[in-house]
Formats: C-alpha cells, structure tokens, sequence
C-alpha cells in the first residue's frame, strides 16, 4: 500500500457539503489501505475575501501582516475538513504549514519553498492517522509565516510529496483533467489522458489554469507522478509524467491563451552594440520577466525593440524606461494592453514540419492578424489583438484537434 499525497482547491472545499465531499475521497482512499496527506486551499472566494477585509483597515498594509491575515483561511478548511472525517469515525489530525515543517526564504506573499521537515507528518503517519496539512504557506528563518503566492497550495502538495517519496501526488479540482485548451471556452476541446512535464510546464505558464507552474517544475526536478482529477465526477484524470506513450505520434498536446499581458516597443533606439543587453539587463534587476522579444532591421542609425511582459509589469516598466531615456537614446515608447498571447504545446514539435504552417493557416483563415512570434522546442506563441484572442483558440483548436484534423 502506498503513499498518496491529495490536493483540493478552494472550489472543492466551498461549502460544508463539498468539504464531507472531499472527507469522503480522502477516506475512501484511506480504507483502501493507503497513508493520506491531504493539502487544502482555502475555502471558495475566502482569500480574496480576506484582501477586502484587509483593504478596509489598511490598503497599504505590510506584506508580513498580509501573510499572517491570509494563512488563516487554509486553517479553516483544514480543521473543518478534520472534523468532517473525526465525524466519520477516522483518526486525522490537521497541521499548518510550520508544523508540517514547510520551510521557505522570506518574500512575504510570494515565499519560495526552501526545504520541508517532515518528522511531524511522518510521526503522524506511523501512527495511522490522516494527516491534513494547510496549502500555500510556510514559516522563514525568522519563525514568520510566508505565503507562497496565487497557486501555491500545488506547490505546497508537490513538495510534500517529493520530501514523503509519496507514490502518488493528486491534484483535485474542478475540472477532470488537462484539456487540450479551456474546455469552458472551446468546444470540441478533449482530456488528455496523459501529458509530459514539460508540455504541462509550458501550458501552465502560458495561462492554462489547471496547475501553478512552480508546482510542475518541482514535480519535474523530483521526479513525483502527478494526476489531475476531479473532486466531483469520480474519472481518472490525466497524468504528468516524463515520458508519455505517444510522445513519437502527437504533434500538438494544447492551446493556451493569456490575456494579462502588455507589449512594450521601444522605438528610435540607437542602432549600436550592447542597447539590447543594456535594456533587458535593467529590467532583469527589477524582476521583470520578458517573454516574446522582436527586433527590428536598423535604419537610419536606429532599430525598434519590442517586448511583452505581464500586465502588472506594464506601468513600472513604462515609468523605468522614461527615467533612462537620456541614458538609452530612444524617440518615444509605445505600451498597449489590447493583446493576448495564443500558445500552441507539444513536446513532438521541433521534429515536425509545417506545424507553425498550420497555426497561421487557421489565423490567416480566421481573418486575424499576427503581431509577434516566438518559437522554442516544444510551443509556438502569438500576439494577436485581445478581441480576437478566444477566435484565436478555437480556430487553432479546430485545426488540431477537429475530427478532421491532420494530426490524429
């Protein structure tokens, strides 16, 4: 019998029949002779209820503080759900993430995790009980507790499972698996039964909401099996794993969209060596991250460069690039938020021909217009105006995935 470590989300602990719902699965599991460790998000909207709670009292308030507030709502759902399955006869207990020996650095609100001492949930274990431990937080080398951001509590599950040597880490949500794109948005979209890393790692980062891209990564470093499934339906899920079955055969494993992005051109910039470094170097110290990148043929002594970074990055690189003006020789700076990023993943990409082909094929016949492009081994993404973004990704989808498409 093994280990198996499960997560539930916000949305599958809302409500007090969703948590004896959820006590249910981790029972189940339990009798089928497993150990469980459970990781909880927050109940429903509770975090973002919290942030208004706190914009009341004090819209500037500290980070730490922020940390202290939010931690709060996943010892709710823990203990609510520990006393769900002690009503069911079951012996658990619930934790925080200190107690659980979570370790993190010290950036309030967005911790990263440093290490995990398990002693506590392994004595727990050896004991038979379930254990229940709070998603999406830590404490630091000053004993304070960290949160670890927006997904975190996937973060939180994972590193557990990877410190446990879990069999089996089982991400819950609200929908049944990874789809080949948002299956609320794009009809015809399918489950996958199973996707490698790396695709999941590009598609979760690329704005697919199925998993926190942190999560994935350590999934990867650690070599932990993933699934994603859901808390409601009762279906296998899809798996995570390194090496899928058909990795030779699929070209395209999804389509992603993300519309929280803003591009950025700087024009009339001298045409001279080190402008790009001296650029991106400056917005590298600021922990700006940059995604797809264009430069232009220099004329007249001068080239354009443009880039797209996140939407919340879009005001601090507007006014960081106006203080450096004298310093960068630049004409003016053009930054626009009416564009969206379209993704297509697949780790079998790089080694076939006329996919890229295909993608603009389904745009050109869409009728929409392609601002930028960026290519690596296994995804190929695309600006395109904001309004045509959901077009964008049926069209692409239809492509690829319809029953007459190329690829299956």
């Amino acid at each position: 019998m093994g280990l198996i470590v499960q997560k539930f989300g916000g949305s599958s602990v809302a409500d007090a029949d969703k948590i004896r719902n959820v006590a249910r699965i981790i029972t189940e599991t339990y009798r089928q002779g497993h150990s469980v460790v459970a990781v909880l998000s927050a109940q429903g909207d509770t975090t973002d209820d919290l942030i208004a709670k706190a914009a009341e009292i004090n819209p500037k308030a500290s980070k730490r503080e922020m940390d202290m507030l939010l931690a709060t709502g996943e010892q709710i759902s823990c203990s609510l759900c520990a006393m769900a399955i002690e009503a069911m006869g079951y012996p658990v207990i619930s934790l925080t993430g200190w107690q659980a020996g979570m370790r993190t650095n010290s950036t309030y609100g967005n911790a990263r995790m440093k290490r995990i001492a398990p002693e506590r949930v392994l004595a727990e274990l050896d004991r038979r009980s379930i254990v229940i431990v709070t998603g999406f937080q830590g404490i630091n080398k000053y004993d304070d507790i960290t949160t670890l951001g927006r997904g975190g509590s996937d973060t939180s599950a994972v590193a557990l499972a990877a410190a446990l040597h879990a069999d089996l880490c089982q991400i819950y949500t609200d929908v049944d698996g990874v789809y080949t794109a948002d299956p609320r948005k794009v009809t015809g979209a399918r489950k996958l039964e199973e996707i490698t890393y790396d695709e999941m790692l590009e598609l979760a980062s690329l704005g697919a909401q199925v998993l926190h891209n942190r999560s994935v990564e350590m999934a990867k470093r650690y070599n932990v099996n993933l699934e994603v499934l859901s808390s409601f339906s009762g279906q296998p899920g899809t798996k995570v794993k390194e090496v899928t079955k058909n990795m030779e055969k699929v070209n395209v494993s999804g389509v992603a969209k993300d519309k929280d992005i803003a591009r950025v051109a700087i024009i009339g910039l001298a045409d001279e060596p080190g402008i790009a470094f001296k650029v991106f170097s400056m917005l590298g110290k600021e922990k700006i991250n940059v995604d797809i990148i264009l430069q232009s043929i220099g004329r007249d002594g001068t080239k354009d460069i443009s880039f797209t970074v996140g939407v919340q990055d879009m005001d601090r690189v507007k006014v960081l690039l106006e203080d450096r003006k004298a310093a960068l020789h630049f004409d003016h700076i053009d930054v626009v938020d009416t564009v969206a990023k379209i993704s297509i993943v697949g780790a079998g990409m790089v080694n076939s021909a006329g996919v890229a082909s295909q993608m603009f094929e389904a745009l050109f016949s869409a009728g929409i217009n392609i601002n930028m492009i960026s290519t690596s081994e296994i995804k190929i993404s695309v600006l395109v105006d904001k309004n045509d973004a959901d077009r964008a990704v049926q069209a692409i989808h239809d492509r690829f995935f319809s029953q007459f498409g190329s690829n299956h």
